[in-house]
């Protein structure tokens, strides 16, 4: 390995093993920016309803050929012979969980309301992973960042989004997460609520947040592989049924909280909250995975306190939950 590998790698390193303090360096890079519940993700107003809404009441509108955005694919801090950061990182320092698949890139937030429209994982790792490397590396004057300019800019770069979602029991528990910096690409050494994961469609289907969830449900609570095979369909899952059934009878309630900005990556995170009653929580999860394929997975008390180091997006939902925990948490009539 070269040396200017060598380096990289160290460097890449010294990010995983730092992303929460380097996330509050971050986070005071922008101190006029807005903040999510007192937390550090960034945002903007508008993106933090005044009340939970319905996740069914969320509008998606798609745009299949959106403006490029100003930076994509930059090569800065990269060893000589890498075009991007996803290249470096496969090749010197791979996680393992990392494929380029097909992704959606937020173009405008107006809660009830997102503008969507197509990209591939690698789009946010390539910007994302970079500025969060170049803050690590402590690049003089962080030019790479400098150029992004404002992170709540969603033309500034492709804005990738993940559904970060707190699943609370109706006894007063929530799912915790603690994400290994050896199986992850982003937030490694960081607790975090679960499920959470990129808005990625599965197949040709167009863009849904419930499905999504529902796969990132199993896939995280249960341990289940990320691999459906072609004939999948996923309506005629068991699971998919069981979930969603519970959800029509008023049993599981998903609700959209807002939005934010994570400081070190640029990480857009759509933040949701689902409450589930016990009884159902028991049915479909008393199988519950302690690891699974991105960390450590635990049960801990919903009673307004964050472990640290947390992701910004988790310690958003959890405090955007706890501000709402009486609307959330009073069952509604059933949605048939």
């Amino acid at each position: 390995m070269r040396a200017g590998e060598l380096r990289w790698r160290d460097e890449r390193a010294a990010l995983n093993s730092a992303r929460g303090p380097l996330g509050e360096t971050a986070s005071g890079l922008y101190p006029d920016a807005p903040r999510v519940a007192g937390t550090p993700l960034l945002c903007r107003e508008e993106w933090i309803p005044d009340e939970p809404v319905p996740l069914e009441a969320v509008r998606l509108e798609w745009e299949a050929r959106p403006v490029p955005p100003a930076v994509a694919d930059p090569a800065d801090g990269l060893p000589e012979g890498y075009r991007t950061y996803a290249e470096a990182m496969g090749a010197l320092a791979p996680p393992r969980l990392f494929e380029d698949r097909p992704s959606h890139r937020l173009l405008a937030a107006a809660p009830p309301v997102l503008r969507i429209g197509p990209a591939r994982y690698f789009d946010g790792v390539n910007v994302g992973e970079s500025v969060a490397h170049e803050l690590a590396a402590g690049v003089d004057g962080l030019p790479l960042r400098s150029r992004v300019g404002d992170p709540r800019d969603l033309t500034r770069r492709a804005a990738l989004m993940a559904i970060t979602t707190v699943t609370v029991t109706t006894s007063g528990s929530y799912v915790l997460h603690w994400r290994d910096p050896a199986k992850v690409a982003h937030a490694g050494g960081l607790h975090q609520v679960m499920p959470v994961g990129v808005f990625q469609p599965l197949g040709g289907e167009p863009p849904d947040l419930w499905r999504c969830m529902v796969r990132e449900y199993a896939e995280e609570l249960l341990g289940m592989e990320e691999d459906y095979g072609d004939d999948f369909v996923q309506e005629e899952w068991p699971f998919h049924r069981a979930l969603t059934g519970a959800r029509e009878q008023g049993r599981v309630r998903a609700h959209f909280l807002g939005l934010g900005v994570d400081p070190l990556t640029f990480a857009v995170d759509l933040l949701t909250a689902v409450v589930i009653d016990d009884e159902v929580f028991g049915d479909l999860f008393g199988g519950l995975v302690s690891v699974n394929d991105e960390g450590e997975v635990s049960m801990a008390p919903f009673g307004g306190t964050v472990p640290r180091p947390m992701q910004p997006a988790g310690a958003a939902a959890l405090a955007l939950a706890w501000r709402h925990r009486d609307a959330l948490v009073s069952p509604p009539a059933p949605r048939g």
